[in-house]
């Protein structure tokens, strides 16, 4: 059995991937570019999609609600910028292939806007109640911007039959080459810091961890001189964890912050845990002081062949190609663009699609790194090595699942707990066979959700 010592907050397994995070570390968020036209896509989150609020022809403002639905899980979506629906139709999204779209064409004075948001030193928490803020969270369309894009409204609003006593900030940003929370953390801190409290006075939890890997000192120290300066901060801890990918997952991080399981099938608030990302407590901030919605956020563009890599604040719905071309275009070195990072990140063929609420980079991979690709190489038999499973931060046997999809052994698949695995694709990155273990995994969990569809009541 795999153990770790407790000195160092971490976890079981993971693997420790070139961090390449140089190339825009030390880059300021800048504003990004004006948008001519951006395409809201209507499902951006986990939970119910949203249903249309306009027509054909209307007239939006910016920060117009343009989506909603009734459903407890889901959130809604927002114009961000003035202008006129071109159409409600089908554009590429990156996890769902194709996705019902608000496509908005900008009005000429609609420019690319820098978020304003000033703290006054007499803000209270207190003077919210914990009903008002996560009704201002829910009506500004707050999801995880972390990730799976979890709308943040359920997620810290009180449940009797589930209450909340810890709350976990996560900084730790494990992905390679991503560098938008980092900068967060640096230049966002004071709507960070008021984001943490509006969260935590909404959940009722009393224990608050701020969560950054060690491989960042600076976001470390930042986060620690805001907190000392603002009433009550002292309640907030700050603390190190181990620098290994994914430490940035909730079940992970859980494990090495408390020490506590989530269990198979779980989620944190089944333990008293809320987990939330950096650039969600900021944009709880904008949305409960302010009455921001979400309409923008932090994107990374990088990659060794972006021509001027760095961290861009960009209006959603933006295609993935109107801000490569702000970023000066790719070089003739690139092959591959990916939205995410290159652990975790999906490959898109249409630069056409749009950034949503949970796109926290654009990396643009290299002919020289494709073809040092795993997938790439020549792939060979399994040699029963066991790397996947020393690395598998859930504790599974990779292969076995793997090789239960492989020969369409779907129930021998889900009696290895397929649906566990968080496809965080460690097992594949060690793999001395080549052998694309997460691929074989998300095939799976695909086929098997099919089948339970057309399985009769």
């Amino acid at each position: 059995m795999r153990t770790e010592k407790r000195g160092r907050l971490t976890f079981a397994g993971g693997v420790h991937p070139p961090e390449s995070k140089e190339l825009t570390r030390d880059t300021a968020i800048t504003v990004g570019p004006a948008p001519k036209e951006v395409a809201i896509m209507l499902s951006q989150h986990i939970g119910a999609v949203c249903e249309p609020l306009v027509r054909k022809a209307n007239a939006v403002q910016a920060g117009q609600k343009i989506g909603d639905s009734d459903a407890f899980v889901s959130a809604p979506v927002h114009s961000p910028v003035d202008g006129k629906v071109k159409e409600i139709a089908l554009r590429s999204h990156a996890v769902l292939g194709r996705s019902l779209a608000i496509v908005i064409e900008a009005f000429a004075h609609s420019q690319a806007r820098w978020p304003k948001f000033e703290l006054n030193d007499d803000f209270d928490e207190n003077n919210y109640s914990p009903g008002q803020i996560c009704e201002a969270v829910r009506q500004a369309g707050i999801v995880g911007m972390g990730g799976a894009g979890f709308p943040t409204r359920v997620k810290i609003e009180p449940n009797p039959r589930l209450p909340k006593d810890t709350l976990i900030i996560n900084g730790c940003e494990c992905e390679p080459y991503i560098t938008s929370d980092y900068r967060i953390m640096l230049q966002w801190t004071d709507r960070i810091v008021a984001g943490i409290k509006l969260a935590r006075r909404a959940s009722g939890c009393h224990e608050v961890f701020v969560a950054i890997e060690d491989n960042k000192p600076e976001a470390i120290e930042a986060m620690k001189t805001a907190l000392q300066s603002r009433p009550g901060g002292d309640r907030i801890k700050v603390v190190a964890v181990k620098t290994k990918y994914p430490q940035g997952g909730e079940r992970q991080l859980i494990k090495a912050v408390l020490a506590r399981n989530v269990p198979t099938g779980g989620i944190p608030p089944a333990i008293g845990v809320v987990v939330l990302n950096v650039a969600t407590v900021a944009a709880i901030a904008e949305a409960v002081v302010i009455g921001t919605p979400l309409t923008h956020r932090v994107v990374t563009v990088t990659g060794e062949a972006i021509a001027s890599p760095g961290n861009y604040y960009v209006p959603i719905g933006i295609s993935v190609e109107e801000l490569i071309e702000f970023c000066g275009g790719v070089t003739e070195k690139s092959a591959k663009v990916v939205m995410g990072g290159p652990m975790m990140g999906i490959a898109i063929a249409d630069l056409k699609t749009p950034i949503t609420k949970t796109t926290g980079a654009i990396t643009v991979l290299t002919r020289h790194q494709i073809g040092r690709a795993k997938f790439k190489r020549q792939q060979t038999s399994c040699i029963r090595c066991g790397r996947c499973l020393q690395v598998c931060p859930e504790n599974l046997n990779p292969t076995k699942i793997a090789h239960a999809v492989k020969y369409n052994l779907l129930d021998v698949a889900e009696s290895y707990y397929l649906n566990a695995c968080i496809e965080c694709g460690c097992c594949s990155y060690v793999c001395p066979a080549n052998i694309e273990v997460t691929g074989y995994i998300k095939t799976g969990k695909i086929h098997l959700a099919r089948q339970r569809k057309k399985m009769p009541e």
